[in-house]
């Protein structure tokens, strides 16, 4: 009898090939438009700090770095607040407690980042003026990174950050409850057994044996606060300097390139330079990628 031919296998093999080359296409794409420039500039469009389309220098380190502390922030905000959210649905909520925040959860996903951008302007901006960035600034503006450069505005990183939070929230808690729960309840009964409290289990047993699941789950996250565009056009202040301050204002790579692509996209040379600041950032969250990956590695590893 012939063999038959494996119609499901060539199916997914397929997906997974166009899969591959649409990310190609894309990368090759943007490469491409930008390499003009990027040859033209060398490592000066990373380190340099200045942009002047007149001039033509292209420097894009001041957006990297506005990149940079927006992400921390918002990392620094949602990585506890997601993970112990999840860490709460998947050991310790009742179920029907559970089946309410998960979907109010999962609602975020939905909601347009237009909206969140609208909702941090009109709404947190005048709260971030008139308590939050004073209170910051009045207790612990000592510190440098906490003193607020421009009293009268509520704008910056922090309300950046704040908005990034509430976008990243879902895929931060909802990866990260799933690891969690993938956990074999034998891990679980085996530590009680042994006379570990219910708290100790969660943090001996299976906060561990989930964590690769959870640094996934913060990845993801982090790279899409990284790569989010009209939210942070609209609360960050798009203010072309190195942020001084979780409260000073900044420019992130993705506003760079919204704010200015439909001015200059029919000029070859602005428009290679706008596609550059897409590559930087391509290969800053490829690194990611390759950093979640050996952690989970790593951590697979230590479970054996």
């Amino acid at each position: 009898m012939p063999d038959q031919i494996d119609t499901p296998k060539y199916v997914f093999l397929a997906c997974g090939l166009i899969t591959a080359a649409l990310v190609i296409f894309v990368f090759g794409f943007i490469l491409l438009t930008a390499a003009p420039v990027l040859q033209k500039e060398g490592i000066s469009f990373i380190t340099g700090t200045t942009w002047d389309y007149d001039t033509h220098q292209y420097g894009i380190l001041i957006f990297i770095l506005g990149t940079i502390y927006l992400t921390v922030v918002t990392m620094i905000l949602a990585i506890p607040l997601g993970v112990f959210t999840a860490i709460f649905l998947a050991e310790l909520a009742p179920a029907w407690l559970e089946k309410i925040i998960r979907p109010l959860l999962d609602l975020l996903v939905g909601i347009p980042s237009v909206v969140y951008g609208i909702f941090g302007f009109f709404v947190l901006e005048g709260i971030f003026r008139n308590a939050i960035d004073p209170a910051i600034s009045d207790t612990l503006g000592f510190i440098p990174i906490f003193y607020d450069p421009d009293p009268g505005s509520g704008l910056g990183i922090l309300l950046g950050a704040t908005i990034l939070t509430l976008m990243i929230l879902p895929t931060i808690v909802a990866i990260s409850q799933e690891s969690i729960r993938s956990i074999p309840d034998s891990y679980r009964e085996a530590s009680l057994a042994l006379g570990a409290t219910k708290w100790q289990t969660i943090k001996k047993v299976v906060i561990p044996a989930a964590l690769s699941g959870i640094v996934t789950a913060c990845i993801l996250g982090m790279m899409r606060a990284m790569g989010e565009t009209m939210a942070v056009v609209m609360v960050m202040g798009n203010s072309q300097h190195i942020p001084t301050s979780i409260l000073d204002t900044g420019y992130a790579m993705t506003s760079k390139i919204l704010s200015d692509i439909g001015y200059y996209f029919a000029q070859p040379e602005p428009r290679a330079a706008l596609f550059g600041i897409a590559v930087v950032l391509f290969l800053m969250e490829m690194g990611f990628v390759a950093v979640a990956r050996a952690i989970s590695a790593s951590a697979a590893k230590r479970m054996q």
